[in-house]
């Protein structure tokens, strides 16, 4: 009877150590080349967060870098519309906070000078589009929390005002159908820039 509870015990064992094993997401990466010629490793473009109402479109997209051991969130707000998309700016103030499942609130510094959306037009769909990029660095401690509870919530301060954004668990972007799972992005990437 022992032998059999054991054997139940132990397969038990190897079925949720191959379950934890699949369920891990892969670290797939694009390479950039710096203006000193070294090669930095970032993760892939995540989608956030997406909001489509009235004809104009706003999405955030996280990815991780690791530059010279320093870990850095790279930020970018992408919004389309036939109209013109507002602007928006970051600069030494800003911030990013995430709220955590757990309660805690972590937050990222923004780590550049002041910077804008640009606006671009895409002649096939007849949109106007603003990008905006950034660079934020984790303060100390956050990178711990951040791999342990997934995040419910953000606000990004930019330069002249707060906007707050609700994380959820999952998203199908509207684009290409691609399914993403926001709230648990650094649990899932940050093993990726270590």
């Amino acid at each position: 009877m022992n032998n059999c509870i054991m054997k139940r015990i132990l397969l038990l064992i190897t079925l949720l150590t191959s379950f934890t094993v699949f369920a891990q997401k892969e670290c797939e990466y694009t390479v950039m080349e710096t203006e000193e010629g070294k090669q930095l490793k970032s993760t892939k473009e995540y989608l956030l967060y997406e909001k489509t109402f009235a004809g104009t479109s706003q999405f955030l997209f996280f990815s991780l870098t690791n530059s010279e051991g320093v870990p850095i969130l790279n930020f970018q707000q992408l919004s389309k519309s036939k109209d013109f998309p507002k602007m928006y700016c970051l600069d030494k103030a800003s911030r990013i906070y995430l709220q955590l499942m757990n309660g805690k609130i972590i937050t990222l510094i923004y780590a550049l000078d002041e910077q804008c959306s640009g606006l671009i037009y895409d002649e096939t769909e007849k949109n106007n589009i603003r990008i905006l990029t950034g660079s934020f660095l984790f303060t100390k401690g956050s990178f711990e929390e951040l791999e342990q509870s997934p995040i419910t919530f953000m606000r990004v301060k930019y330069a002249s005002e707060t906007v707050d954004y609700p994380i959820r668990k999952e998203i199908e972007n509207s684009s290409n159908g691609q399914k993403y799972n926001p709230e648990s992005f650094f649990i899932d990437y940050l093993k990726c820039i270590k």
